[in-house]
């Protein structure tokens, strides 16, 4: 899809010379070298992004204001009992996080960050005030019988999450996370894990919301069917996603590239993020540069996602909740490295010795 490549050719590699420089400023800080692990990390990463380790003023600078962008969508493929929840939360929770009432509004407010809250893709008509809506149609089709959705709702739906970042980047945003609610959005996603890092639906899939070993047995063999069904195309992320994805992982694919694209730094979330992440990493591997891993999920899949994209997480905290939770969790962390490697003394400065 031409518009796909349009997005691949805006994203540019991290500034080597911001990330020199900020190495230079960390080595100059009264305390031993690297003794600050990844929080030294982050900060020279975020220096290649933005081109500069100096924030400048709250609120401004190279963060800026934050945001975690709850993306939301139905799955075909809950028709084959895969969930312990029916599809009915989907469009009860979205209804929850515009209300403020969920972990994830919890943890933003937490942060000051705001939740944008996008439908992409519920089986239900909603109306709100604090709703995006980007729908693409009501759901996914069920993927165990043909495609989850056309090549070109995929490329619409990436599109979506690609100039709603450019639309938020305008307002002054500059830090974002990734979120999402869909029941049955973790069979997707270990499907997509599956093909595209090439390993059994035994190792991809999990317990999601917590199904029993039967329904976590029928699920493998659910994705199985999935499979065999589309043979999707390993060497064409955009087919895999089509035909095993959903429409709030294709927007979170958008959302990703889009933070490259303006050289923000964006956050993982877990494994139904990280799913995006490693389509967008396949799409255009620059964008991996751009992308900071928050957190493990118990989800037993997540940790061979990041492996294949190339990530390390942040925290370790036995989370499968999902909504950007961990994400948001990790905004307080990126944060720490900017203002450690922007107001911690020098050796020179503090009249300190140096080793």
């Amino acid at each position: 899809m031409d518009i796909i490549r349009q997005y691949i050719e805006q994203i540019r590699p991290l500034d080597e010379q911001a990330m020199e420089a900020a190495q230079r400023r960390l080595d100059s800080l009264t305390k031993p070298p690297g003794s600050l692990g990844k929080l030294e990390a982050v900060a020279r990463q975020v220096a290649g992004m933005t081109g500069s380790y100096e924030t400048g003023k709250a609120g401004e600078g190279i963060l800026g204001k934050k945001a975690v962008i709850v993306m939301a969508g139905d799955h075909g493929v809950c028709e084959e009992g895969i969930s312990a929840f029916p599809q009915e939360v989907t469009p009860q929770m979205v209804q929850n996080f515009l209300n403020g009432g969920a972990a994830v509004n919890v943890l933003a407010r937490h942060a000051g960050a705001e939740v944008i809250c996008v439908d992409m893709g519920v089986c239900a008509d909603m109306d709100h005030p604090g709703l995006v809506n980007r729908k693409i149609r009501k759901g996914t089709s069920n993927m165990a019988k043909g495609p989850a959705m056309s090549k070109q709702e995929a490329a619409q739906a990436v599109q979506a999450g690609f100039e709603l970042v450019g639309g938020l980047a305008d307002q002054g945003f500059r830090l974002f996370a990734t979120g999402e609610m869909g029941i049955g959005n973790t069979t997707a996603s270990s499907a997509l894990l599956s093909v595209l890092a090439g390993i059994g639906p035994d190792q991809a899939a999990g317990r999601g919301t917590g199904i029993d070993d039967a329904t976590w047995q029928h699920k493998q063999d659910v994705i199985r069917r999935v499979i065999e069904a589309n043979r999707p195309d390993p060497h064409d992320p955009l087919d895999v996603l089509a035909k095993l994805g959903g429409f709030e992982i294709a927007g979170l694919v958008g959302v990703i590239l889009g933070a490259a694209a303006r050289r923000c730094p964006i956050v993982i979330d877990g494994f139904i993020s990280s799913a995006a992440a490693l389509v967008a990493a396949r799409i255009a591997p620059l964008s991996v540069g751009y992308m900071l891993a928050s957190h493990l999920s118990r989800e037993q899949g997540h940790g061979k996602l990041l492996e294949a994209i190339g990530l390390a997480p942040m925290i370790h905290m036995d989370m499968r909740l999902g909504e950007g939770t961990g994400a948001v969790l990790c905004f307080h962390l990126v944060e720490a490295a900017m203002k450690i490697i922007n107001e911690m003394a020098t050796f020179e400065s503090a009249g300190v010795s140096k080793g």
